[in-house]
Protein backbone atom coordinates (compact mmCIF):
# COMPACT_ATOMS: atom_id res chain seq x y z
CA UNK A 1 0.00 0.00 0.00
CA UNK A 2 1.99 3.48 -0.75
CA UNK A 3 1.86 6.09 1.50
CA UNK A 4 0.14 9.35 2.22
CA UNK A 5 3.23 11.38 0.43
CA UNK A 6 3.09 8.64 -2.88
CA UNK A 7 -0.63 8.95 -3.17
CA UNK A 8 -0.08 12.87 -3.98
CA UNK A 9 2.89 12.43 -5.63
CA UNK A 10 4.68 14.19 -3.30
CA UNK A 11 8.49 14.16 -1.80
CA UNK A 12 8.74 12.32 1.20
CA UNK A 13 9.89 15.17 3.68
CA UNK A 14 8.85 17.19 6.77
CA UNK A 15 8.56 20.70 4.37
CA UNK A 16 6.01 20.27 1.64
CA UNK A 17 4.27 22.89 -0.71
CA UNK A 18 0.57 22.95 1.13
CA UNK A 19 -0.24 24.27 -2.68
CA UNK A 20 0.75 21.04 -4.23
CA UNK A 21 -0.56 19.08 -1.32
CA UNK A 22 -4.18 20.91 -1.60
CA UNK A 23 -4.17 20.48 -5.42
CA UNK A 24 -3.36 17.08 -5.40
CA UNK A 25 -6.00 16.27 -2.63
CA UNK A 26 -8.38 17.78 -5.05
CA UNK A 27 -7.55 16.09 -7.66
CA UNK A 28 -7.59 12.67 -6.19
CA UNK A 29 -10.79 13.17 -4.29
CA UNK A 30 -12.27 14.51 -8.16
CA UNK A 31 -11.09 10.72 -9.45
CA UNK A 32 -13.18 8.86 -6.44
CA UNK A 33 -15.67 11.53 -5.32
CA UNK A 34 -18.98 9.15 -4.35
CA UNK A 35 -21.05 11.19 -7.00
CA UNK A 36 -18.71 10.11 -9.90
CA UNK A 37 -19.80 6.48 -8.82
CA UNK A 38 -23.73 7.57 -8.52
CA UNK A 39 -24.53 4.51 -11.64
CA UNK A 40 -21.58 2.31 -10.15
CA UNK A 41 -22.37 -1.54 -8.94
CA UNK A 42 -21.93 -0.93 -5.28
CA UNK A 43 -18.44 -2.59 -5.03
CA UNK A 44 -17.31 0.30 -7.22
CA UNK A 45 -18.99 2.34 -4.78
CA UNK A 46 -17.22 0.99 -1.56
CA UNK A 47 -14.12 0.76 -3.66
CA UNK A 48 -14.58 4.94 -4.14
CA UNK A 49 -15.44 5.39 -0.89
CA UNK A 50 -12.74 3.89 0.80
CA UNK A 51 -9.60 5.90 -1.85
CA UNK A 52 -12.56 9.23 -0.77
CA UNK A 53 -11.95 8.51 3.22
CA UNK A 54 -7.54 7.45 2.62
CA UNK A 55 -7.43 10.37 1.20
CA UNK A 56 -9.16 12.18 3.53
CA UNK A 57 -7.23 10.79 6.32
CA UNK A 58 -3.71 11.19 4.11
CA UNK A 59 -4.70 14.91 3.54
CA UNK A 60 -5.40 15.86 7.72
CA UNK A 61 -2.26 13.70 8.68
CA UNK A 62 0.21 15.40 5.74
CA UNK A 63 -1.56 19.15 6.40
CA UNK A 64 -0.75 19.11 10.21
CA UNK A 65 3.10 19.49 11.00
CA UNK A 66 2.50 17.71 14.02
CA UNK A 67 0.86 14.62 12.31
CA UNK A 68 2.98 14.64 9.21
CA UNK A 69 6.20 14.82 11.80
CA UNK A 70 4.76 11.94 13.49
CA UNK A 71 3.64 10.08 10.27
CA UNK A 72 7.18 10.24 9.13
CA UNK A 73 8.90 9.22 11.93
CA UNK A 74 6.18 5.88 12.27
CA UNK A 75 7.54 5.36 8.29
CA UNK A 76 10.83 5.32 9.21
CA UNK A 77 10.19 2.68 12.21
CA UNK A 78 10.56 4.93 15.16
CA UNK A 79 7.58 4.18 17.98
CA UNK A 80 6.74 7.59 19.37
CA UNK A 81 6.11 6.11 22.44
CA UNK A 82 3.60 8.83 22.99
CA UNK A 83 1.94 6.94 26.17
CA UNK A 84 4.80 5.33 27.60
CA UNK A 85 7.85 8.13 27.45
CA UNK A 86 6.71 10.87 29.05
CA UNK A 87 10.18 12.10 29.84
CA UNK A 88 11.41 15.74 28.85
CA UNK A 89 14.02 17.80 29.24
CA UNK A 90 13.89 19.86 32.28
CA UNK A 91 13.94 23.01 31.01
CA UNK A 92 11.25 22.18 28.75
CA UNK A 93 8.92 20.97 31.82
CA UNK A 94 10.34 24.23 34.19
CA UNK A 95 8.52 26.39 30.73
CA UNK A 96 5.21 24.49 30.97
CA UNK A 97 5.01 24.67 35.07
CA UNK A 98 5.47 28.21 34.45
CA UNK A 99 2.89 28.88 31.77
CA UNK A 100 0.45 26.75 33.43
CA UNK A 101 0.81 29.15 36.50
CA UNK A 102 0.34 31.48 34.53
CA UNK A 103 -2.64 30.27 32.63
CA UNK A 104 -3.87 29.58 36.22
CA UNK A 105 -3.63 33.05 37.50
CA UNK A 106 -5.08 35.00 34.14
CA UNK A 107 -8.22 32.63 34.76
CA UNK A 108 -8.47 33.76 38.26
CA UNK A 109 -7.61 37.54 37.87
CA UNK A 110 -9.55 37.10 34.18
CA UNK A 111 -6.91 38.53 32.58
CA UNK A 112 -6.93 38.88 28.82
CA UNK A 113 -3.72 40.49 28.47
CA UNK A 114 -2.34 38.06 29.96
CA UNK A 115 -3.77 35.55 28.21
CA UNK A 116 -2.51 37.14 25.36
CA UNK A 117 0.99 37.10 26.50
CA UNK A 118 1.02 33.59 27.37
CA UNK A 119 -0.47 32.76 23.71
CA UNK A 120 2.15 34.72 21.67
CA UNK A 121 4.93 33.17 23.79
CA UNK A 122 3.14 29.45 23.33
CA UNK A 123 2.83 30.30 19.40
CA UNK A 124 6.47 31.42 19.13
CA UNK A 125 7.45 28.05 20.98
CA UNK A 126 5.16 25.56 18.85
CA UNK A 127 7.32 27.62 15.94
CA UNK A 128 10.30 27.12 17.16
CA UNK A 129 9.67 23.18 17.66
CA UNK A 130 7.84 22.55 14.19
CA UNK A 131 11.10 23.91 12.93
CA UNK A 132 13.58 22.36 15.59
CA UNK A 133 11.27 18.50 14.38
CA UNK A 134 11.59 19.49 10.46
CA UNK A 135 15.46 19.96 11.13
CA UNK A 136 15.77 16.22 13.04
CA UNK A 137 13.67 15.06 9.88
CA UNK A 138 15.82 16.22 7.46
CA UNK A 139 19.04 15.09 9.14
CA UNK A 140 17.21 11.88 9.50
CA UNK A 141 17.66 11.96 13.40
CA UNK A 142 14.06 10.02 13.78
CA UNK A 143 15.00 9.45 17.37
CA UNK A 144 15.39 13.68 18.22
CA UNK A 145 11.99 13.95 16.29
CA UNK A 146 10.41 11.77 18.07
CA UNK A 147 11.25 13.53 21.46
CA UNK A 148 10.10 16.51 19.25
CA UNK A 149 6.59 14.99 18.57
CA UNK A 150 6.27 14.65 22.21
CA UNK A 151 6.81 18.03 22.90
CA UNK A 152 4.80 19.61 20.27
CA UNK A 153 1.72 17.05 21.16
CA UNK A 154 2.13 19.27 24.78
CA UNK A 155 2.91 22.58 23.36
CA UNK A 156 -1.02 21.81 21.14
CA UNK A 157 -2.40 20.70 24.40
CA UNK A 158 -1.68 23.48 25.85
CA UNK A 159 -2.47 25.64 23.05
CA UNK A 160 -6.14 24.17 23.57
CA UNK A 161 -6.71 25.39 27.05
CA UNK A 162 -5.73 28.50 26.32
CA UNK A 163 -8.27 28.61 23.86
CA UNK A 164 -10.62 27.44 26.35
CA UNK A 165 -9.11 30.28 28.70
CA UNK A 166 -10.18 32.79 26.16
CA UNK A 167 -13.54 31.62 25.51
CA UNK A 168 -14.41 30.80 28.99
CA UNK A 169 -13.29 34.85 29.43
CA UNK A 170 -15.67 35.64 26.17
CA UNK A 171 -18.72 33.86 27.55
CA UNK A 172 -18.42 36.01 31.33
CA UNK A 173 -19.19 39.34 29.40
Amino acid sequence: MQNHFDLFQLPQHFQIDVGALDAAYHGVQNRVHPDKFVNASDAEKRVAMQWATRANEAYQTLKSPLKRAAYLCELHGVDLQTESNTSMPSAFLMQQMEWREALDDARAARDATALDRIDAELRAMHKEQVAHIGNALDSQNFTQAALGVRQLMFLEKFGHEIGDAFAALEASY
